[in-house]
């Protein structure tokens, strides 16, 4: 089975490791930890990283950071994994979802204009499969409005937004450094940010909240989301060779472009104004195919290849349908690629033997 993603850790990883162990620093203290956060900050373009166990955590902590009062608007796309949705859930706010662009996948835009109430206090765009969404409208919003943007660029290492990297684009920037990313700690994230003030209090937050003055009082209830010195010992090795990394990605989209050519498919495009990082190799089927993409996945899986899909809707999700939700709300891009997309074997460990097996088995599929 050809494998959709396996992490590459061909770095520096182990002797790191080899040297938090061999120091006695394995928890959430530890000079990698301070290293990654400076190092991930400084690609980024940004003045602070703050560690945290997970993308999720990434998400959940910058919005409890932003201290919105209860009700406050948050716009996503409802093509995004449910993280995004849950994160301003839990800080007492209120999703209002739009619909994706068709060719980039990513909040489309031109729809949140719309969307905009005297209610609405932040914006959080997800830059989806590698590509950044557009950022200069949501710019000009988030001025005119005093609107927050909080990035979601958990698939987004290394992309880049006229010459700028996803990341650095807002008020926050949340990442995941999961198994599947360009860089990885196998579970872990990170939020950067501009912000002196909110990175001390996502760093209080990951944290218990602990007084600086007493450590077993609390004034605040904070949670514990710290990374591991173990792990930020991993993403350290990776940041050093995240150039490699987008390197090979990118070679990977080009031989399936060039493979995949041709077929009725929807194929990731890649704007003027981004440098795309191909985190994953998605396809969106044609209509003129007869079967959808879990059927597609299926008839892969049975030679040899295996696939992901895409999202289904946060306007689809019954856990938050059930909440009351976006009843009756339609968006029909972002159900489009529920069942008409997934994604192909695209780690960074797949051998140009397999991207050809792969890529011919989705020839033969729609032959």
């Amino acid at each position: 089975m050809i494998v959709v993603s396996e992490p590459l850790l061909d770095g520096r990883e182990l002797e790191y490791v080899r040297e938090a162990v061999e120091t006695g620093w394995i928890s959430s203290e530890g000079r990698f930890i301070a290293e990654f956060e400076r190092r991930w900050a400084d690609y980024c373009g940004t003045a602070h990283g703050v560690a945290v166990s997970s993308g999720t955590a990434a998400l959940q902590l910058a919005m409890r950071a932003l201290d919105l009062e209860p009700g406050s608007e948050v716009i996503l796309p409802s093509c995004t994994i449910i993280s995004c949705a849950v994160a301003i859930i839990e800080a007492g706010c209120v999703p209002v979802l739009v619909d994706s662009d068709p060719e980039t996948w990513c909040l489309d835009p031109d729809q949140v204009a719309a969307k905009i109430t005297p209610r609405t206090r932040a914006i959080m765009p997800v830059h989806l499969f590698g590509h950044p969404c557009d950022m200069a409208p949501l710019w000009d919003l988030a001025e005119r409005h005093g609107l927050h943007i909080v990035e979601d660029a958990a698939e987004a290492h290394g992309a880049e937004y006229r010459g700028r990297r996803c990341g650095g684009l807002g008020t926050l920037g949340c990442f995941s450094f999961y198994a599947n990313k360009i860089v990885t700690t196998g579970e872990g994230g990170m939020v950067v940010t501009d912000d002196p003030a909110l990175a001390d209090r996502l760093r209080s937050l990951r944290n218990l909240c602990f007084r600086r003055d007493r450590r077993f009082l609390h004034s605040e209830l904070g949670v514990n989301a710290r990374l591991t010195n173990l792990q930020a010992a991993i993403g350290l090795a990776q940041v050093e060779r995240i150039g490699d990394h987008i390197a090979r990605k990118r070679r990977i989209a080009a031989q399936y472009g060039a493979r995949l050519a041709g077929l009725p498919l929807a194929l990731p495009v890649e704007r003027p104004w981004a440098r795309s990082v191909y985190w994953m190799y998605g396809i969106v089927l044609d209509d003129e195919v007869p079967f959808d993409a879990a059927e597609c996945a299926l008839r892969l899986r049975a030679l040899g290849v295996d696939s992901r899909p895409f999202f289904l809707g946060m306007h689809e999700q019954p856990a938050l349908l059930e909440r009351g939700l976006f009843r009756e709300e339609r968006y029909p891009v972002a159900e489009r690629l529920a069942r008409r997309a997934l994604y192909l074997p695209s780690g960074l460990t797949l051998s140009d033997a397999e991207l050809e097996l792969a890529a011919d088995a989705v020839r033969r599929v729609l032959a």
